[in-house]
């Protein structure tokens, strides 16, 4: 009997199901994340161990590798090249071929749905920070104008931070009168190398010009000779010749003297006034994050640096009366990018010198987890000194009141920037989602009936996307206000967020 004729050759398929691997670590762009366990790739998942580090993933499928990079969203939510064009007025013949499609009437929903908030969020954007075109413009109208071309309706500073004096000017750029901020930096405070290339970002100050000139005489500088009191001197002191930038947005004060005059605010409505907390870190946050992927690091980040801008305050009535100004939400700008010289500002104490040179001896990225964690205490009006962030004195971090649904979280956030062991800190990236979930949910009573599962995030995701849309569509029919700063961050989270993301997040946070 002659042998069997071999059997063929079958092609072999990866599993889908890959082993667990040790935890490896891959670079995304600016962003150092880790890839997840096998058990946080299925339904249910474990703390995470270590530092938690998240960002935007979706499951291997059976090709990939775990040498791949991943890609950075889900793929149920990923939009077709063709949704992004998708409109209202689109041929039935194209909406047909779409609905055959695997994806079905659900997917093609939900890719217009994140279409449409990354156009309205960029719209959003152009709003609050104007167009790039205008601002190119504007930039070469102003190169080689000095004093001379500007007017100064107020002789004093309109606010003064840390490291610089600002005035009000008015600048006629074509037929319109527009209001810039002139900065004027304290002596050994010039970031002018740095501010120039920073780009453009909601969170960062933009600059539009330079220039060096002989002080007005008729403008008065805090501790700069000159003439402050109004009387004409016998021999008037000359005035000195001073390195001024010309900046897009007038600051109103620092966030400093908002926290030292909310006090009242926190006391009467800690609802409303800790949202606001979590509304500027997350701004701040934001900041941080470009300034990285820029490879810049911020200079002196405290209150006395960060300035804020008053946004439009919408309407609450039909006679067009507008919030108290402690309500409206601000836009925090940092302005602070050198790196000091001599000292970053004068220290009220010596645990306060203790303080500054702790920071400057650590590293760019833990300088900053250090000193967000410790504004959170000084928004919400609680001392926190060095020897409690450093564990010198007491082995637990002052204590948070419950004032509001935001406190627990607050407090929990401040713990995990402030963790003495460097490897168990948050990141600025993590803060900023945690942040985001504080704000805009998911809430821990979404998991009192089920579970936690990310079946159950991806699903109040594009319930949430769904109703925000909708809220926004009501508003543009007249019956609410025109979308603002906080509808802005809003879209940013939403647009970007996947169920992997809040998982990880709502680990950590809850």
């Amino acid at each position: 009997d002659s042998p069997p004729p071999p059997l063929p050759k079958k092609q072999l398929q990866r599993a889908a199901s890959l082993p667990e691997p040790a935890p490896s670590h891959r670079w995304d762009g600016s962003i150092l994340y880790s890839i997840p366990p096998a058990q946080l790739r299925h339904e249910e998942g474990a703390p995470p161990r270590d530092r938690p580090s998240w960002g935007h993933r979706k499951p291997l499928a059976k090709s990939q590798s775990l040498g791949e990079p991943l890609a950075p969203s889900s793929p149920q939510k990923a939009p077709s090249p063709g949704l992004k064009e998708l409109t209202f007025g689109t041929a039935d013949g194209e909406l047909g071929q779409l609905l055959e499609s695997p994806a079905g009437v659900c997917g093609v929903i939900l890719g217009c749905q994140e279409a449409a908030l990354a156009r309205l969020s960029a719209r959003m954007q152009e709003e609050l920070v104007g167009p790039e075109e205008r601002q190119q413009l504007l930039e070469a109208e102003l190169a080689g104008k000095r004093w001379a071309a500007l007017a100064v309706p107020d002789p004093r500073p309109c606010c003064q931070s840390g490291d610089a004096w600002y005035f009000r000017v008015g600048f006629t750029f074509g037929h319109r009168q527009l209001q810039l901020a002139a900065k004027v930096p304290k002596p050994c405070c010039s970031s002018l190398g740095l501010q120039s290339s920073l780009g453009t970002h909601c969170s960062i100050q933009r600059l539009l010009g330079r220039f060096t000139d002989r002080l007005p005489r008729e403008l008065v500088l805090p501790g700069i000779p000159g003439n402050p009191s109004g009387e004409e001197p016998a021999r008037p002191a000359p005035r000195p010749v001073l390195q001024v930038l010309l900046c897009a947005e007038v600051p109103q004060q620092t966030l400093a003297e908002f926290v030292k005059g909310s006090h009242a605010l926190h006391r009467t409505s800690p609802g409303h006034y800790e949202r606001l907390g979590c509304l500027l870190l997350l701004q701040l946050c934001m900041g941080l994050e470009h300034l990285r992927e820029q490879n810049v690091a911020q200079g002196d980040l405290c209150p006395e640096n960060l300035l804020l801008v008053q946004c439009p305050c919408p309407t609450r009535s039909q006679q067009g009366q507008k919030e108290p100004l402690g309500l409206c939400l601000p836009r925090l700008l940092i302005s602070s990018f050198f790196k000091v010289q001599e000292k970053q500002r004068p220290c009220s104490s010596s645990q306060e010198q203790d303080w500054a040179q702790a920071r400057t001896a650590a590293s760019p990225p833990a300088a900053a987890e250090l000193n967000v964690g410790r504004l959170i205490y000084q928004i919400l009006h609680v001392d926190i000194s060095l020897e409690n962030i450093l564990g010198f004195g007491s082995k637990r971090l002052p204590e948070i009141p419950s004032l509001s649904i935001y406190s627990a979280g607050l407090r929990r956030l401040a713990t995990l920037l402030l963790h003495r062991d460097a490897h168990q800190r948050v990141c600025i990236e993590q803060a900023r989602g945690i942040l985001q979930v504080l704000l805009w949910g998911p809430r821990q009573e979404l998991f009192a009936r089920s579970s936690k599962s990310l079946a159950l995030l991806r699903s109040w995701l594009e319930v949430k996307r769904a109703l925000l849309l909708l809220r926004f569509a009501e508003n543009s029919a007249g019956a609410g206000d025109s979308p603002g700063l906080e509808e802005w961050l809003c879209c940013q989270y939403f647009q970007g967020v996947t169920e992997h993301t809040l998982y990880q997040v709502t680990q950590v946070l809850y």
